[in-house]
């Protein structure tokens, strides 16, 4: 698999979902066109921009300049950056905000930004009015290849991350590449936790490629003629849309997206939702463990799940709780964390695990024993 070298047209990936159906479109400079885009998927709109400051300072004035150009009245709602904004403060605070604007159910919410951004305003756009329709116009490789598509929105509790939210579908979403050149070395790695993560469940050919191009997806546009990064976020894209085509309300075959999120999740949690382990940094921690409490399981090769570990090590991923800044909770904290998993059907614990790279499964009424054991043994 090897990756264009030219790419002249955007790409565009179809989420298969019937009267519901959208497309992703993915290539560099987008934002330009993003007015027109618009315009032409709901002609006399408008629109809501929910962001945050400081997407804001990078990318707004573009953003409104394409919605002015396209004769598109633009209202906005800035929030603060960071996990904390999804809250149910700040989710109030967009609401009351949509309503204020006199946002009606023909217009159209934006969210521009990361995966915060997208599931506060998404899960706003889900409550106000009984429903307003949404673009996403993610600003993080994160949200570029997972969070923007397949509808999740929502926010955090104070019982665990993402567990009150609603299933809300995009009509759009336009994923603008060059948008990722401001961000953030850190948070780009983060973020590149989610693309490795589709190779692992799913596409070992991907995952491979991914062991010997990695760096030209982390260059991006900068270097001239690599489109590497444009290639792995339609192949990440593709991955989830036929997923959620086939299982949009996360009944079977969608938990396989939640590789390394069950571990990752209430260490993020247990972390206070802080940038001492970002959420990507807490899912590359969580593959770590799922691939390593698989091989303990003898599911698959010891060799295997090493493998899979040194890709994340090597782009400078946390594999270890040793890794994370300031330390992780206890383990009674920790499996309490696990036990409020969205996947837990009648108080038993379901873990997606692996039987090789590329090959997930849905594993259900894991031992909770089995587990405390296991990061006993990581914790020590």
């Amino acid at each position: 698999m090897t990756a264009p070298l030219r790419q002249v047209e955007p790409i565009k990936v179809p989420v298969a979902l019937g009267a519901r159906a959208y497309e992703i479109i993915i290539g560099r400079g987008l934002v330009a066109s993003l007015g027109e885009r618009v315009k032409a998927l709901r002609p006399g709109t408008r629109v809501a921009i929910v962001t945050d400051d400081t997407v804001a300072s990078h990318h707004l004035k573009a953003v409104d300049a394409a919605f002015k150009s396209a004769g598109i009245p633009a209202a906005l709602v800035v929030v603060d950056p960071g996990e904390g904004s999804k809250s149910w403060e700040k989710f109030q605070h967009v609401c009351e905000a949509l309503l204020a604007s006199h946002i009606e159910r023909n217009d159209l919410v934006v969210a521009l930004g990361g995966g915060v951004i997208g599931d506060l305003a998404g899960f706003a756009a889900a409550c106000v009015r009984r429903g307003l329709d949404f673009v996403q116009v993610p600003t993080t490789l994160l949200a570029q290849v997972d969070s923007s598509v397949g509808g999740k929105t929502g926010i955090n509790s104070l019982q665990g991350k993402n567990l009150v939210g609603a299933f809300h579908q995009p009509v759009l979403v336009v994923a603008d590449t060059a948008l990722l050149d401001t961000l953030p070395k850190r948070d780009f790695r983060a973020g590149y936790a989610e693309v490795a993560k589709y190779g692992l469940l799913g596409d070992a050919q991907f995952f491979a490629w991914l062991e010997k191009n990695w760096q030209d997806v982390f260059a991006g546009g900068q270097t001239s003629g690599n489109f590497a990064r444009e290639h792995a976020i339609a192949v990440c894209c593709r991955g989830k849309a036929g997923i959620v085509a086939r299982d949009e309300r996360e009944t079977g075959e969608r938990a396989l997206l939640n590789l390394g999120h069950t571990f990752g999740h209430a260490l993020e949690a247990g972390c206070g939702f802080s940038d001492r382990l970002l959420h990507g940094e807490a899912v590359s921690l969580g593959m770590a463990l799922a691939f390593e409490f698989s091989a303990q399981k003898g599911l698959i090769a010891a060799s295997e799940a090493a493998r899979a570990t040194a890709h994340l090590a090597a782009v400078g991923l946390p594999t270890h709780v040793s890794h994370v800044r300031g330390g992780v909770p206890g383990i009674d904290a920790l499996m309490n964390l696990i036990g409020q998993d969205k996947k837990v059907k009648r108080g038993k614990l379901t873990f997606i695990l692996v039987r090789g790279i590329g090959q997930a499964f849905v594993e259900n009424d894991v031992d909770p024993a089995e587990v405390r054991a296991f990061l006993s043994e990581k914790l020590a």
